[in-house]
This record gives C-alpha cells, sequence and structure tokens, in this order.
C-alpha cells in the first residue's frame, strides 16, 4: 500500500504540493493524473524518497522508502527512462541494479524477456529508441518482483503494440495484488487501464475517485433522440431531464436512460428514428474538473 499524508512541498515562496492526502490499495491500477505543473512528479518523488516534504509524510509497506533495507522489492519505479549510463548495456545496466540488492542474475533476464528486450540486451543502450528506453526502465521497475510499482508516463514513444502491452502488463500486475500507480496523460488509456483515480491541481487533491463516478459527474449519458415530433417528445419527458434541441427534428436528453424514452415515446406513439446514448469521455470529464487549476493555456490563433 501507499501512502500520502498531508505531503507539501515548498521551493522558497512557491508551493508545489499543498496538503496532499491519498491513499493507493493493492489488487488496482490507480492513474495519477493531473495537467502540467500541477505536482505529480514532485509527488511521486517524495513518495520515493527523492524529495523531502517541507510537510507530511510518505509511505510504503507503512514506512518511508529509503527506510527498507531492500527498497527494490517493495516498490519499483520508472520516473525517467533514460537516466542511465549510455555506455552499459542493458544487461548490464539489470545486472547492476540486481547486485546492489542481492537479486539473482535469473530475474535479470526473466524481466528483459517480459519486457521484449532479450534480443537487444547486449546492445548498448545508447543506441535505444525512446520506446525502447522505456521497456528497459520499466524491466528496472520490475527486477525486484516488487509488491507495488510506480510508473510515470510509462506509454511515452511506445509504438500501438507497446501501448498494448503496458496496458495488459499493468491490469495483470493489478490482478496478482500488487500496488499500481501510473501517472498519464492519455486519457484513453486511462479509462481502459485504471480501475481508480486521484486528480490533483497545483498541488492540491481534486479527486478520490472511480473512473466511472468521475464520468457519472461530469455528466453521465447523453442520449440523442431523432424524432419528427421532438416537441410533443420533450412535454413528455419529466422536468427535472435536461433537453437541448440540437434541431428541429433532434433533442439531446440528459438525465434519463434510453430504455425510459423510449417507453415514453411507444406508450404515446412517438415514432423514433434514433435513439443513442453517448457516455461522457474521462478527457471530458478530467478537463472539466481540472478547467480551474490548469497552469499553461494556449490562445486561439
Amino acid at each position: 500500500m501507499i501512502r500520502a499524508e498531508h505531503l507539501t512541498k515548498r521551493y522558497g515562496s512557491r508551493t508545489v504540493v499543498q496538503d496532499l492526502s491519498f491513499t493507493v490499495r493493492p489488487g488496482t491500477v490507480t492513474g495519477f493524473l493531473g495537467p502540467n505543473g500541477a505536482g505529480k512528479s514532485t509527488t511521486l518523488r517524495m513518495l520515493l524518497g527523492l524529495d523531502t516534504p517541507t510537510r507530511g509524510r510518505a509511505t510504503i509497506a507503512g514506512r518511508p522508502y529509503a527506510e527498507h533495507p531492500a527498497p527494490l522489492t517493495q516498490a519499483g519505479a520508472l520516473l525517467e527512462a533514460r537516466s542511465l549510463h549510455p555506455g552499459r548495456t542493458a544487461r548490464h545496466h539489470l545486472t547492476a541494479l540486481a547486485l546492489t540488492h542481492g537479486i539473482p542474475r535469473s530475474r535479470v533476464a526473466h524481466v528483459l524477456g517480459v519486457t521484449g528486450l532479450t534480443e537487444v540486451a547486449d546492445r548498448r543502450v545508447k543506441g535505444f529508441s525512446l520506446g525502447m528506453g522505456q521497456r528497459l526502465g520499466i524491466a528496472a521497475a520490475l527486477l525486484g518482483d516488487p509488491a507495488a510499482v510506480i510508473l510515470d508516463e510509462p506509454v511515452n514513444g511506445l509504438d500501438p503494440e507497446g501501448v498494448r502491452w503496458i496496458r495488459t502488463l499493468l491490469t495483470d500486475l493489478a490482478a496478482e495484488g500488487r500496488t499500481v500507480l501510473v501517472s498519464s496523460h492519455l486519457m484513453s488509456e486511462m479509462a481502459l487501464t485504471a480501475d481508480h483515480l486521484i486528480v490533483i491541481g497545483k498541488g492540491r487533491l481534486l479527486a478520490d475517485t472511480t473512473v466511472a463516478e468521475l464520468v457519472r459527474q461530469a455528466g453521465g449519458t447523453t442520449v440523442t433522440v431523432v424524432t419528427p415530433e421532438a416537441d410533443r417528445l420533450r412535454a413528455l419527458l419529466p422536468a427535472a431531464t435536461h433537453i437541448a434541441t440540437e434541431a428541429a427534428d433532434t433533442l439531446s436528453v440528459t438525465g434519463l436512460e434510453a430504455p425510459e424514452i423510449g417507453r415514453a415515446a411507444a406508450a404515446h406513439g412517438i415514432p423514433l428514428h434514433e435513439l443513442t446514448p453517448r457516455t461522457a469521455s474521462l478527457e471530458q470529464a478530467f478537463m472539466d474538473l481540472t478547467r480551474d487549476a490548469t497552469e499553461y493555456q494556449g490562445a486561439p490563433r
């Protein structure tokens, strides 16, 4: 389990993270989201003991990460894939890490296979593509067979097959009972992968909830209704339902499910040419939630 308790980080007069508390539980993939400048990277560094909190406490498996006698077996992390010696081979890089924890060489071979790097294991990493570097960083995170995995933007540089692979890897790790925390800007991937979300903006907690609940709060399902008797149908639907007129024959209905609309139309003999539910996207829900917490916004041309 990963826990942040009232984490605060200041650099001079600037507060980057402010009174941030959350818990990442085993057995789920938790997405860690926020706009650029939200404080995500600083928070991850505090979780891993790379930055010291101004106030508050961060623990992994009940104690600060640096206090574990063999930290790689408690939490493996990918924060910066290219932070390694370019003259080393992938195998030598992982072997050097393994020796610091008494991890057997067989484990090095295993994670090379898991990440698809076996064939390039003896190539110097200075020749690796961005995607190969990401895979090596993930291999290092998995090296200690850790109970928790923390990955910052793990799909950067990966091709479509690689994105699909990391998606499967994350869900498999969670299914094994591990604690999985993933930071990403790709809402489409988070919608497919994450069970739970922690969203921050300007260093503060904005949401600690499930994907489904965040989307529901953003507007849930909107039903597009096409009928030549749009005005008549509108008058029949409950007053609390939000109805927008898209065209003379088209209504956009929020607050009522498609079957309920269909039953109301059928009971009064109103023909329907279309009845299409459209669920709000995670991307839209995220944009709505963080609208006032975005520090960098482009201006229209």
